[in-house]
């Protein structure tokens, strides 16, 4: 993909998305600053924006913590001198914590404030810390990752979906306010994306996700790595404020 040589793109999550994002970012000569709770999840995203062609530093990242979170943008600028796009990706997606976010009458409301601090607070951060300097450095762009669960009326999850649904706002007051200073930023919302191993052991749910779409498939990390790695080049630069949809057309929006 052009655009992208010697861009410095700081990810904010690791994990199949991200992996599949850093295939095409590496092959178009970017580097990336990984940072993610688990260390060894940000090591083999920056492993494989290496053997695409690109490079790399993964860092152990609390996104909910503005120390962390700032230890990451000064590691990043440290050691490439300037960022020029965000890449958000990190969600509250343990098991644990996914089980016990239901409804807005049961909800345990620990269960409610970790997801604002990750979802939302982290995505704050982050912008908050990155956009000095992708400002300074000629401007850039920014990209968040929602949910379709945003508009699909969940029955529960009541959390997650509000907190992504919030990440829209933010998408557009970014994209407003700093627009004149060279930032464009754009959310992403994906479907259902599985790994390989993944489709493995969701067999009902991908059965019952096909039912409800117009694809013969449910996505794979590169359906959303394409678009955000288009997203964060030079071929995008008219491109802000928006949310794109990544489902196989689980949603349809006009």
């Amino acid at each position: 993909m052009e655009g992208l040589k010697d861009k410095v793109i700081i990810f904010a999550g690791a994990g199949g998305i991200a992996d599949g994002t850093a295939k095409f970012l590496g092959a178009g000569g970017a580097k990336i600053v990984v940072g993610d709770i688990i260390l060894e999840n940000a090591m083999r995203c920056v492993q494989t924006v290496k053997d695409a062609g690109g490079g790399g530093i993964a860092i152990e990242l609390d996104i909910s913590n503005k120390d962390s979170v700032k230890k990451m943008i000064d590691a990043a600028v440290d050691k490439y001198g300037k960022i020029d796009g965000l890449f958000n990706v990190a969600a509250n997606i343990h098991p644990d914590q996914v089980a016990k976010d239901t409804d807005p009458v049961d909800i345990d409301l620990e269960v409610w404030q970790r997801n604002i601090d990750i979802n939302l607070t982290g995505y704050l951060l982050t912008c908050k810390y990155a956009i000095p300097h992708i400002i300074a450095a000629g401007g850039g762009s920014v990209i968040n990752t929602i949910s379709d669960a945003v508009y699909a009326g969940m029955p529960d999850k009541v959390a997650y979906s509000v907190t992504k649904a919030g990440i829209g706002a933010l998408t557009r007051n970014v994209a407003r306010r700093y627009g004149k200073q060279g930032i464009r930023c754009n959310a992403v919302s994906p479907g259902l994306v599985l790994t390989e191993s993944g489709m493995k052991n969701s067999g009902h749910l991908v059965d019952m996700v096909l039912q409800m779409m117009p694809s013969p498939r449910v996505g794979k990390p590169e359906d959303m790595g394409s678009i955000v790695s288009f997203l964060l080049s030079d071929l995008s630069e008219w491109i802000t404020g928006q949310t794109i949809c990544i489902d196989g057309g689980a949603v349809m929006r006009t």
